[in-house]
């Protein structure tokens, strides 16, 4: 257990580490990144939120208030809560046209900065519970790795950085925002800063 939410906050730290990210789109508040290797594909998404980090952080690592503001998530709940900063959660995705619904079970680890210099995280990876194995109503999909780091600008700001590793598998759901509009991202993103401030 402690080695799969180490490894859950390490890999988010990997990937935000990861050199060669492009930057495919800008509005006012929003910069999206991708960063492509073999047949997986990153997304970063940061954004500018007019909100203390600590805030953002903890609005941010509770899921459950995450259908507020992203329409990719239905439902979200909690399935074991491990430690204060570790929680496992069951999410269910509205259906795109052709698929089944999809539904996810995420370990989500987070953790205050040691440092002022260091962000704040929430690591989110999928993980396997046999409480909760998969239901033929359901396409049951993998987070490899994803989540947001937060940086403090300001006592009254800071810069939210999300992150995505998807793979070829979820590549259908994408494809549609990456090839000519990235729209729907930078709704979520909007979105994501509304609720925040």
């Amino acid at each position: 257990q402690a080695y799969v939410t180490y490894s859950n906050i390490a890999a988010l730290t990997h990937l935000a580490a990861k050199p060669a990210w492009e930057i495919t789109g800008t509005l006012d508040d929003i910069k999206i990144w991708t960063h492509e290797e073999g047949d997986v594909l990153s997304l970063k998404v940061e954004m500018q939120v007019k909100i203390p980090s600590h805030l953002a952080f903890s609005l941010l690592s509770d899921f459950t208030f995450r259908q507020q503001w992203d329409k990719h998530f239905l439902t979200c709940e909690v399935l074991q809560a491990v430690n204060e900063d570790e929680k496992i959660y069951y999410v269910t995705s509205p259906p795109m046209t052709g698929h089944k619904p999809r539904d996810f079970v995420i370990l989500v680890s987070r953790r205050q900065p040691c440092k002022p210099s260091e962000p704040y995280a929430v690591a989110v990876k999928s993980v396997t519970l046999t409480s909760m194995p998969p239901s033929p109503e359901y396409c049951r999909s993998e987070i490899l790795c994803a989540g947001f780091q937060i940086y403090s600008d300001s006592n009254s700001s800071c810069t939210v950085c999300y992150f995505n590793q998807v793979t070829s598998g979820v590549m259908p759901y994408l494809a549609a925002n990456l090839t000519g509009s990235s729209k729907s991202i930078e709704d979520t993103a909007l979105e994501c800063i509304k609720f925040l401030e």
